[in-house]
């Protein structure tokens, strides 16, 4: 018999979504706390429903004074306009407090997205685009769960009861007319929460997919240029964005209804108290009740009545927040954790590095990239390890960079053993197979690696890097713009500015993947001239299969085969 692929699907879903759904609050809370947990934004919304009482107070006490003269009304309008500019301003600092516990939270969580795509398994299925998705889109949507929601939540279920309090303490059939009427609300946020859930979440995965797909297919949009795939791919784009579109129209079809509901409700409990007061007061009630209402008293009931439901007002706007919250949640607690590498102490003068049989091995891969691997490179010398493509150079510098695992042997740094991903990043410049460069200026990306660059020593590394005839013939020099594709630059200009910024940057070691790949000879042998030059005065480490290169180092490592 043959078995649905839809069955088999919904089976191999249903477990992650359980372990989801079981670790999702404890992820959260996780992720709140590395912001502050909103407990001050959520103590200032408590000092704007005391705020609140104080205002309502005033205004009754006003309209009780006012046929006693100014001089009776002016301390109740003084405490009602007093109460007025609080609650403005602790809304203020309760958004403020909020925003910035928020940030404080995207940043950490950033982190670790970023280190996680930096570590990431090569046989993993998560693309790039979906980490960039991640780093923006997802972690973004975190923001009003920790700046909104939390607050409210935690507001929401203490603030009510002190409009309570001070509600019975003037009328206690008031109070219970509040009480009763929260009974529907409270069904009906249950509602609208459960019937806007499923749809926000589908809408937040539809758009965390096109996100990933946009971004994928501009990575590879020479490609597809080069095969003629733009219609084809347009089209797929386009549909992806039509059913957001779609999904998005039912979380506001929902959402409208929901809040429909919800003011509902709070009017008909408001209008209830408000119909009391008045029969009260005149006498007209058609059934006896245990307390008669004055007019200061009616009108501080009636001034509360729609403060009892403003937490939950503003818990029920930022219930979205705490949906997106969760379905963001599902998708970035996948990522493997990865903690911040350890730095080795940055020593004084040059610094020499030890490998002692050294063995790299990538998770899920059946052979070592490196294994029992054993040199040194001294203070202040150059050392070339020299192999074919895969035999380990580039792995070897990225262990030193924390960017590849150690799994056995030891490397000493000055003398001092590199932790298990530790990272010599703060010793060490670095400039790899393929250059980055930053959209703006020359100048923006040579400064990328030390911002408080002089102006003297940016010109002194551009004369190292044997820049200079490039800028003079480059209208702008420096200043130039240039986008982050690097457009109008050849090969070897691009690798002189990497190897400039790489100078640039006051550190001990200098660390370089493939200098002199991809250039033809007359380029190599400029660039390896310059590289003879730069290099002097720094530990350097240069992976290289070039001959010509390695030609230039005091200390040539030969590799093996590829692994």
């Amino acid at each position: 018999m043959k078995t649905g692929y839809k069955d088999r699907a919904a089976s191999a879903r249903a477990v992650p979504d359980r372990i989801a759904a079981r670790d999702r609050t404890r992820w959260l809370a996780a992720v709140a706390a590395d912001g502050g947990r909103a407990t001050t934004a959520t103590g200032l919304l408590l000092l704007d429903s005391v705020a609140a009482i104080g205002f309502a107070g005033g205004l009754a006490g006003a309209i009780v004074a006012v046929p006693q003269g100014m001089v009776a009304v002016l301390p109740w309008a003084a405490l009602a306009a007093t109460s007025g500019v609080a609650r403005g301003l602790f809304a203020m600092l309760s958004a403020r407090t909020g925003a910035a516990e928020a940030e404080r939270a995207k940043i950490g969580l950033r982190r670790r997205v970023v280190g996680a795509a930096l570590h990431r398994d090569p046989a993993s299925a998560i693309t790039t685009g979906a980490f960039m998705s991640a780093v923006v889109d997802e972690v973004e949507a975190l923001d009003g769960y920790v700046a909104r929601f939390l607050p409210a939540r935690k507001a929401g279920a203490i603030a009510p009861l002190l409009i309570l309090a001070a509600t019975a303490v003037a009328s206690p059939i008031a109070a219970c007319i509040l009480v009763t009427t929260l009974i529907p609300f409270v069904v009906a946020m249950i509602l609208a929460g459960g019937a806007a859930a499923d749809q926000s979440r589908r809408q937040f995965v539809a758009l965390a997919r096109l996100t990933s797909h946009f971004a994928d297919r501009v990575r590879a949009l020479p490609i597809i240029l080069a095969f003629r795939g733009e219609e084809r791919e347009t089209k797929e784009i386009g549909r992806a964005a039509e059913d957001l579109a779609t999904r998005t129209m039912r979380v506001l079809r929902v959402a409208f209804l929901s809040s429909g509901s919800l003011e509902f409700f709070a009017a008909l409990s408001v209008a209830l108290v408000a119909v009391y007061c008045g029969f009260n007061l005149l006498h007209l009630l058609p059934f006896s009740v245990p307390e008669q209402l004055d007019i200061g008293g009616a009108f501080f009931v009636l001034a509360l009545a729609p403060e009892f439901y403003a937490p939950m007002r503003r818990l029920a706007a930022a219930y979205h927040d705490k949906q997106a919250a969760e379905t963001a949640a599902d998708r970035l607690a996948i990522l493997p954790v990865v903690h911040a590498a350890a730095a080795v102490p940055i020593p004084a003068g040059l610094v020499d590095i030890v490998f002692d049989r050294v063995t790299i091995r990538y998770p899920g891969e059946a052979r070592p990239a490196v294994s029992d691997v054993s040199f040194a490179a001294p203070a202040g010398r150059i050392v070339a390890l020299l192999g074919p493509s895969g035999s380990g150079k580039s792995s070897l510098l990225h262990l030193l960079l924390g960017l590849a695992p150690l799994g056995g042997g030891t490397v000493r740094v000055a003398g001092v053993p590199l932790a298990p991903g530790g990272s010599l990043a703060a010793l060490a410049s670095w400039a790899g197979q393929h250059p980055l460069i930053v959209a703006g200026t020359i100048r923006d990306t040579l400064t990328l690696a030390h911002p408080a660059a002089t102006a003297w020593e940016i010109d002194e590394v551009v004369r190292r890097a044997g820049l200079a005839p490039m800028l003079r013939a480059r209208p702008g020099g420096l200043d130039g713009p240039i986008d982050a594709r690097g457009g109008g630059l050849s090969g070897g200009e691009r690798r002189r500015i990497a190897l400039a910024r790489a100078l640039l940057k006051p550190a001990p070691i200098l660390m370089l993947d493939e200098p002199t790949a991809h250039l033809d000879s007359e380029a190599e042998s400029a660039l390896i001239a310059t590289l003879a030059v730069a290099c002097r005065g720094r530990t350097t480490l240069i992976a290289t299969h070039s001959e010509r290169l390695a030609a230039i180092a005091d200390h040539i490592i030969r590799l093996g085969d590829a692994a």
